[in-house]
């Protein structure tokens, strides 16, 4: 006889080894993504704020040349560390889609493809970088330019790369603020990281257009609201393991 008695009960639906299995990986993408967030942050204010920023001096091409040939090993550890951060984004892009697609699965690929992106501009950027060592130091350049035009192309690539990083990053800044509404509407992300990746994403978005269309932009938004992206590593790594969908 069939107990009847049970039909229409409510209740969340049992487990089974494919949902266990399934939570157990977006665990694990989650943890990866906060790990690889928290370490191509640590090397990109290395790369960055650390090496180019300490190295290359704007409007002074002389100084800046001279610096570079004085920290030649340190410049190019800068710019291989600048390498692995977009090696790192990939890895992040995949820990992402991953973590969030039982929101979207189509928003989180969306998510993914805008940082995958970003990190082939930004290893455009970081290639007008790789070529100045070479510039400032080697004899077969100095035997052929002036050390007027040195300095000058110099100067012209570390622009470069500047321009194509901040028009790189309005990919960065959508992509974080898809991330902050799939994290916003998972349930299983405080809704708070999600209010702050969505700050962070329109901070990104705001310099990258600032710095097209103002001839003296009034400053880096981002500065001020990157926090919602190392708040959801910090999050991730230390809670990350505990989330389930159920």
């Amino acid at each position: 006889m069939t107990d009847t008695a049970t039909e229409g009960r409510s209740g969340p639906a049992p487990s089974t080894p494919e949902s266990v299995a399934g939570d157990r990986a977006m665990r694990q993408a989650g943890v990866v993504a906060g790990v690889g967030i928290l370490v191509l942050a640590a090397l990109s204010a290395f790369g960055i704020f650390y090496v180019l920023e300490g190295l290359v001096t704007q409007g002074d091409a002389a100084g800046t040349v001279e610096d570079i040939r004085s920290s030649d090993g340190l410049f190019r550890w800068g710019i291989a560390s600048l390498y692995l951060v977009v090696v790192l984004d990939v890895v992040v892009a995949w820990a992402l889609f991953r973590f969030l697609s039982p929101v979207s699965r189509g928003l989180s690929r969306l998510a993914a493809w805008f940082r995958l992106a970003y990190a082939g501009v930004f290893l455009v950027a970081i290639a007008q970088l790789a070529g100045i060592p070479d510039l400032v130091t080697a004899d077969y350049y100095s035997s052929v330019l002036t050390t007027e035009q040195i300095q000058g192309q110099t100067l012209v690539k570390a622009d470069a790369f500047d321009d194509l990083w901040m028009a790189g990053l309005i990919l960065f800044g959508i992509h974080l603020l898809l991330v902050g509404y799939l994290a916003y509407r998972s349930g299983y992300v405080p809704k708070l990281l999600g209010v702050l990746l969505l700050v962070a994403g329109a901070g990104y978005v705001f310099d990258s257009v600032a710095s097209t269309v103002l001839a003296s932009p009034p400053g880096s938004v981002a500065t001020f609201t990157f926090l919602g992206e190392f708040l959801l590593a910090l999050w991730l790594v230390v809670r990350g393991k505990a989330v389930t969908t159920s």
